[in-house]
């Protein structure tokens, strides 16, 4: 017998590491399994239902193609989509199972790689629901009235619902991972999203030559051309949403990584 034998100790360098897939299946199923996650959840497509009700009744008649209640949708779910992202980031500091989840799969960047992919994945069903809604609110449209036009622009389809969705998603990935703290996160987004753009409004009146700053320097600003016009950038314009993109995504993410990779979870 040898001496590891002797002393009791397991010889585990054979055994077989976590698969990804797994991993991501975890993080999918922590971000649904608690009540706050589930209700949150069911409660975006609940009010994208609502919303898309209430604009079938009111709209005009020419205001109801699938397009237009398409667009609906992903304004609605490009306000909250990026919080439940951000509620599944923070699990593990919030529900305070870090140092299970840590344990259990301790190299850490592999369980940032799963929550990043749970993470898309719970966006585009979320995507997928809000496409769903939206087509029944067209329905809606036509019973009271409306002659939709089922027909949707490439552009407004992957711009102004897909791309404009995801690029929210990874906002909620970064500020989760920079903060992990689920209220600070929170707070962080909506002061990102409602507050940082009222300022820079506000900057542009009074700054003649600071409105063409913006776009280089505030990722809202940027990202105007996918929610507006013909939903396509131009060359300029999609240099800008990479700049400013690097600044509040690209940035906040690498920090955020860098500090979970050196968090103590107790």
């Amino acid at each position: 017998m040898s001496a590891t034998a002797a002393l009791g100790q397991i010889d585990i360098a054979s055994t077989q590491h976590v698969p990804m897939s797994r991993l991501a299946k975890v993080e999918f199923r922590k971000a649904l399994d608690t009540r706050a996650g589930r209700w949150f959840t069911i409660s975006i497509v609940g009010l994208v239902l609502v919303v898309e009700v209430i604009y079938a009744l009111v709209a005009d008649e020419g205001d109801k193609d699938y397009g237009d209640f398409l667009s609906i949708a992903g304004g609605v779910l490009g306000y909250f989509l990026p919080i439940l992202i951000i509620m599944l980031v923070t699990s593990e500091a919030s529900q305070r199972n870090g140092l299970v989840t840590f344990t259990l799969e301790p190299r850490r960047p592999r369980v940032v790689v799963a929550k990043f992919i749970a993470g898309i994945a719970l966006g585009v069903s979320v995507m997928v629901m809000g496409a769903v809604v939206a087509a029944v609110g067209t329905v809606v449209g036509m019973l009271v009235g409306g002659t939709p036009e089922w027909s949707v622009d490439g552009n407004l389809l992957f711009n102004g619902f897909v791309l404009a969705n995801l690029i929210g998603i990874f906002i909620g990935f970064a500020i989760g991972m920079l903060l992990m703290n689920t209220p600070a996160a929170i707070v962080g987004y909506f002061a990102y999203s409602l507050i940082l753009p009222i300022a820079v409004s506000i900057l542009s009146e009074l700054s003649d030559g600071f409105d063409k700053i913006a776009p280089w320097i505030e990722f809202n600003t940027a990202q105007m051309p996918l929610f507006s016009g013909d939903y396509t950038p131009t060359g300029e314009e999609w240099a800008q949403i990479a700049v400013s993109g690097t600044i509040w995504l690209i940035i906040p993410l690498a920090l955020g990584i860098m500090r979970l990779l050196r968090i103590e979870f107790k």
